[in-house]
Order: structure tokens, then C-alpha cells, then sequence
């Protein structure tokens, strides 16, 4: 059965994945940087598994694109402005070809039409409930599974709904100490769940949560 996944998703010990005031020239936040301490283990993973390597950062990173036919994601993720689109120039942080190549549902108040890309990728804009568009993701992932890209505030309303199968966790040894947190007030949606996994790295710790 077609499952819902988070993955890769680094936080620091103190609970952030991101710094105060994310804008178009900081996408992290103050403080955090792409490359910087709380991603570096990603980068070099990516890199490691483009060049045929393995290890415990290439294996969980190798899973997160495993039979993935769909993608959710929140407004801030895709890109930095807020509130009524001024124009419909911006497409995204990643160019004209975005690594999905698939359907992208994107969480917003302020809906813009289909944005077709490069390679297969089609961003989808919606106001819709996350149940609803769970099924719409379900629907274009045709049996494969949906990922639940981010970023926090988007994966947190999907765990509070206790609609995700698995989550995968990444530590990282620094503290942030202010910005955006991940598992702040999940009440009782975080009782359905239980850690399966718990494997360290030399550059991270990588936690699995998945339904009990």
C-alpha cells in the first residue's frame, strides 16, 4: 500500500530547521546557509552518491527518492515571497528543470494556475485541506508513494493529522538556538508514532519515526 514519507529533514539539537526571517537572499533564515553545519551532511551525500559511494549519510539520503510519485510542500517552501502573488515570475528555487519530475502539491491561500516545468515537473497551487490533497497527490503518484517535502510548518499539520507513515529525522551536533522549529504542540497526533530506527553517522544522527 502507497505510503506518505518525510525525509532528509535536518534539525538542530535544539529542535530547528531553520533560522529567523527566510527571504530570496537567505532561504534558511539568519544564521543558516545551505552548505553551512546543518546541511553539509546532505551535500556531501549528494555528492557521495553521484559519484557511486556509499555509507550511512548516502543510504538514508538514497532512500528519500525511492519510489516517490508525488510531492507536498508548503508556500514558504517554494519560494520566499508571502501573501497575494504580486506577479507569476517566480518559479521556484531550482531553475527551470526541479529535481521532482513529477507532480507537486503546493499549500497556499493564494492560488495561481498550474506551473508546468522542465523534465516533468508540475507545481500544483491549493488551498484544499491536507486530507484532500493527500488524495489528489495519491491520485498523480498512480501506487507509487507521496512525499511530504516541507518545510516545518507544513510536515507538523500533516503529523498533528497523524497522516504520515514515515518520518525520517536528521540531527545535526549544533544549536540554532532561534527560528523554525518541527515537532512544537503536536498534541496527541505524535502518540501514534514510535522511533524504528536510530543510526549515527561521523556527521549526523538519523532517527526513522513510523507509526506504532
Amino acid at each position: 500500500m502507497p505510503k506518505v514519507r518525510v525525509h532528509n529533514v535536518t534539525i538542530s539539537l535544539d529542535g530547528f530547521v531553520a533560522g529567523p526571517n527566510q527571504r530570496e537572499d537567505a532561504p534558511f533564515g539568519d544564521g543558516v546557509g545551505w552548505g553551512d553545519e546543518l546541511h553539509a551532511w546532505f551535500v556531501s551525500a549528494s555528492e557521495d552518491a553521484a559519484a557511486g559511494k556509499t555509507g550511512i549519510d548516502v543510504d538514508f539520503y538514497v532512500r528519500g527518492d525511492q519510489n516517490i510519485g508525488a510531492t507536498i510542500m508548503g508556500r514558504n517552501m517554494f519560494g520566499p515571497r508571502r501573501g497575494p502573488w504580486q506577479d507569476e515570475s517566480w518559479r521556484g528555487w531550482w531553475g527551470e528543470n526541479p529535481p521532482y519530475h513529477h507532480d507537486v502539491f503546493v499549500h497556499t491561500h493564494h492560488l495561481r494556475p498550474p506551473l508546468e516545468m522542465d523534465g516533468g515537473t508540475t507545481f500544483h497551487f491549493t488551498d484544499e485541506p491536507p486530507e484532500a490533497v493527500l488524495r489528489r497527490a495519491f491520485d498523480a503518484a498512480d501506487g507509487k508513494d507521496v512525499r511530504i517535502g516541507g518545510g516545518a510548518a507544513v510536515i507538523n499539520q500533516y503529523l498533528r493529522a497523524g497522516l504520515i507513515d514515515e518520518l525520517h529525522l536528521v540531527i545535526a551536533p549544533l544549536l540554532i538556538g532561534r527560528g523554525e522549529r518541527l515537532l512544537d504542540n503536536l498534541g496527541d497526533g505524535i502518540e501514534g508514532y514510535k522511533v524504528s530506527e536510530m543510526v549515527g553517522s561521523p556527521s549526523v544522527t538519523h532517527a526513522l519515526l513510523v507509526r506504532r
